[in-house]
């Protein structure tokens, strides 16, 4: 099953380091049976897109937990949101019913840098709005309209494709 897990830059060179990415269980985000259900018109392409969308979301979430935990001054951990694509045994990866998240899934093992297929990360011009969008993320969880909007921002943002060979060029 090809699974899209969140991630951040230090934390993908924590993943290389280590040889994976782990430990278990982790969260992740597939194209899922209810996911496939609610989105009936959509391709499988869609559906992994919609499946990488929820896990972009999710890094961004590790960004603002990052930055928090930093301070909130002069961040160390760069404001880019990463998603890591693994290809993984399906015996790996339990499906919930949470109505809320039908992409999200749930390994039970870690990932080897051998699965990962590619990654997918934002380009260094998105970091404004990405550190706007980590910026809002509280007021947008309480409803506020604005910071909604400027989640969006960040959102409207496309990650860019990196083979598996290029994450060390990530990484400098």
């Amino acid at each position: 099953m090809r699974v899209y897990l969140p991630c951040t830059l230090p934390g993908l060179a924590r993943v290389v380091a280590a040889g994976e990415l782990g430990p278990a269980p982790l969260t992740g985000y597939a194209v899922t049976p209810a996911l496939v259900e609610w989105y009936a018109s959509g391709d499988t392409e869609e559906l992994e897109y919609v499946a990488m969308t929820e896990a972009a979301r999710a890094s961004l979430r590790m960004l603002a937990d990052a930055h928090a935990a930093e301070g909130g001054e002069g961040a160390a951990t760069p404001a880019r949101r990463v998603v890591v694509v693994a290809e993984v045994p399906d015996a790996a990866v339990s499906v919930g019913a949470d109505v809320d998240e039908r992409a999200r899934v749930r390994l039970t093992e870690p990932v080897s840098l051998t699965r990962l297929a590619s990654v997918h990360v934002d380009d260094p011009a998105a970091a404004p709005d990405i550190e706007a969008a980590v910026a809002a993320l509280p007021a947008a969880d309480l409803g506020d309209d604005d910071a909604r909007f400027t989640l969006d921002g960040a959102e409207a943002h496309e990650l860019m494709w990196f083979a598996t060979q290029e994450i060390p060029d990530l990484l400098v």
